[in-house]
């Protein structure tokens, strides 16, 4: 293939055995070349600053310091051009759609097949999303059956307040301390967990958090 059209890739994960063995793999490819690597979201942006940009990037859930959800919101708003693929372990309806919203174009699990890794990379690429046979069949289950389906859109739209409260519900700060954390009074935040308690069918803060680390909201 003509070096011109080699697809530019960057890896982001905070494991470097293997960041280092998928580089290895990409790098067979004769479609494929890894020209940067980071460990964390706030490397990559420093990688691109110096004018490092690659056409995809594969971007890992959870990294310390600047996790994949955040990063993709960042390159989303900043170099909207790369196409982010998502290298995770969660694939429950909530987190796709999250992550869909955050500007995510295309799934992998951790245990992809490295054919399917080197296909996602040049699918998404040149043909926009990519989503595999499993990750197909979540997102249409959302749509499938019509009298279930405001019922799980409700639980699935969650917005940045909510994954907020959501957020700090999983440490130990108490109920008054998150509201001073989040510039609101105690009474908005008894309302938003009330509402989430409802929504999600949970009735205790152990179940909330329960919620946000199954969802990939937080990471264990």
């Amino acid at each position: 293939m003509n070096s011109n059209n080699i697809i530019k890739v960057c890896l982001v994960d905070d494991h470097v055995l293997l960041r280092n063995a998928l580089a290895t793999l990409i790098d067979k490819s004769d479609s494929c070349r890894v020209i940067s690597q980071a460990s964390n979201g706030r490397e990559f942006i420093q990688l691109i600053r110096s004018n490092k940009i690659p056409d995809v990037i594969l971007l890992d859930m959870n990294m310390p310091e600047m996790d994949g959800y955040d990063t993709a919101i960042w390159i989303k708003e900043n170099f909207s051009s790369i196409k982010v693929l998502m290298l995770t372990m969660y694939d429950s309806e909530i987190a796709l759609i999250r992550l869909l919203q955050a500007g995510v174009w295309g799934f992998l699990k951790k245990d992809v097949h490295p054919n399917e890794m080197i296909n996602a990379i040049n699918h998404v690429h040149y043909n926009g999303f990519y989503y595999s046979a499993n990750t197909s069949s979540k997102l249409a289950g959302l749509f499938r059956d019509s009298s279930d389906r405001n019922t799980l859109l409700n639980k699935v739209m969650l917005d940045d307040t909510e994954i907020g409260f959501l957020k700090y519900a999983c440490s130990e700060m108490t109920y008054k301390e998150i509201a001073l954390e989040m510039k609101m009074n105690p009474r908005s935040i008894d309302t938003i967990r009330d509402s989430l308690f409802t929504r999600l069918d949970i009735k205790s803060r152990v179940g909330l958090a329960m919620y946000a680390i199954r969802h990939g909201i937080v990471n264990p």
